[in-house]
């Protein structure tokens, strides 16, 4: 491998522009709706109630577009639900993905996908439906951490860092992988997880060998995923057991294990530039974290469901949990309804991923998930359908979204 560059937001000032637009909070802000995170959930539900002629203000932590540990797989669904919202991740540069290729030790899998597939970059992607939502005529607001969100009076106060404040009788809750203090989520089923991802510059030979891939690998203690995004870049995103990284001692001992044990992936990086200094990392991932009963908050995104990222379902849960809150507040529906009603949409899926996801990092599951895929095929596309938002859920545009034969193919795994 060679010597490491500085990381490179695609797009970055071009995004942002419609962005730079907004004024900062006045000290103290009334809003009608208030949606924290700009995260594809936080900008779906933007975008939703904006269009319906909604006062919306929305709160981003970052000032500028930044990448986020997410494999970067959009599902058909996720698709559908950003073609809904006016966005096109081709245009934005995004890859196509038609196979998938699963390797454990010396051994490689493949399957060819019932449909197409894209890949493409959380900073493309986030900062373009940032800029839809401006477009529809929310109140985007950069640079605005949430530190405490409490009710008092009928309504939630946001108490931002420098101290200004943020009111709104309807919340929509939706800071990603982030709690806001005083509100955090529960560990999940599967809590134990720690995150990386990085991007690279593949050699040109392998950067043609992965093309309309997504490579699934598993080693000792996790598993990750390979794919090229937009530019060329290849999205490298991993899950590790804690105690294992800490048994490690860190990145650079974990991505030296991750080739000894899986020729496939050191081939891949051989000769390959990592284009950031270091690899974004997140801790505590709550995996099978699905909300129950509602406080009054409309929790969307991760902060409603976190499901293991091997489903390649999560960025189309985070567009159908806003989509649906959306729906249901507009109906004049409650936030305890809707968590009940996304809970009924996602628990079956929720568990068996949760499952899976525990079995995956473990030896066993390493030693005998490659065996049991290649005499059994069949059974890649079953865990899929399993763990996949159910068609009858889906939310229905006033277009058609894909016939009836495509709707009931099933959906690939990926890593998210």
């Amino acid at each position: 491998m060679r010597s490491a560059a500085k990381a490179i937001v695609p797009g970055g000032e071009a995004a942002n522009s419609e962005l730079t637009r907004y004024a900062a909070l006045s000290a103290r802000t009334q809003t009608a709706h208030l949606v924290i995170g700009g995260g594809l959930a936080g900008s779906m539900a933007a975008v939703r109630l904006a269009t319906a002629g909604r006062e919306v203000t929305l709160l981003e932590r970052e000032r500028s577009p930044h990448h986020k540990v997410c494999g970067e797989f959009l599902s058909r669904e996720a698709v559908d639900y950003l073609a809904d919202a006016g966005i096109d991740p081709l245009a934005l540069g995004a890859q196509r993905i038609r196979s998938v290729r699963l390797t454990s030790r010396g051994r490689v899998i493949e399957t060819r996908l019932p449909f197409t597939a894209l890949s493409l970059s959380r900073a493309t992607l986030d900062e373009a439906m940032l800029t839809r939502a401006a477009q529809a005529g929310c109140s985007v607001q950069r640079g605005a951490f949430v530190e405490g969100l409490t009710p008092r009076n009928g309504e939630w106060h946001a108490q931002l860092r420098g101290g200004d404040s943020c009111s709104s009788e309807a919340v929509f809750l939706a800071s990603g992988k982030h709690d806001v203090r005083g509100l955090e989520r529960k560990l999940g089923r599967h809590g134990d997880l720690v995150g990386f991802k990085l991007q690279w510059r593949l050699e040109p030979a392998q950067t043609e060998a992965l093309r309309d891939f997504m490579e699934l690998y598993l080693f000792p203690g996790g598993y990750g995923g390979l794919s090229l995004v937009e530019g060329e870049a290849a999205t490298m995103c991993l899950v590790v057991r804690r105690a294992v990284l800490r048994d490690l001692g860190g990145w650079s001992e974990l991505l030296q294990v991750v080739q000894d044990q899986n020729p496939h992936i050191a081939q891949r990086l051989n000769g390959a530039t990592p284009l950031w200094e270091r690899p974004l990392a997140v801790s505590s991932i709550p995996y099978g974290h699905l909300a129950g009963r509602s406080d009054g908050l409309w929790r969307i995104g991760d902060q409603a469901a976190c499901i293991p990222s091997f489903t390649g379902d999560g960025m189309s849960i985070a567009l159908h949990s806003a989509s649906l809150a959306a729906e249901m507040y507009l109906a004049g529906q409650t936030a305890d309804q809707y968590q009940q009603k996304l809970h009924a949409h996602l628990s079956r899926g929720m568990g068996l991923a949760t499952a899976l996801s525990r079995t995956m990092v473990s030896s066993i599951g390493r030693t005998l998930a490659p065996f049991g895929l290649s005499l059994f095929p069949s059974s890649m596309q079953w865990i899929a359908d399993a763990t996949r938002i159910p068609d009858r859920a889906l939310h229905q545009s006033g277009k058609a979204r894909v016939n009836a034969g495509n709707a009931a193919q099933s959906q690939p795994p990926s890593l998210l």
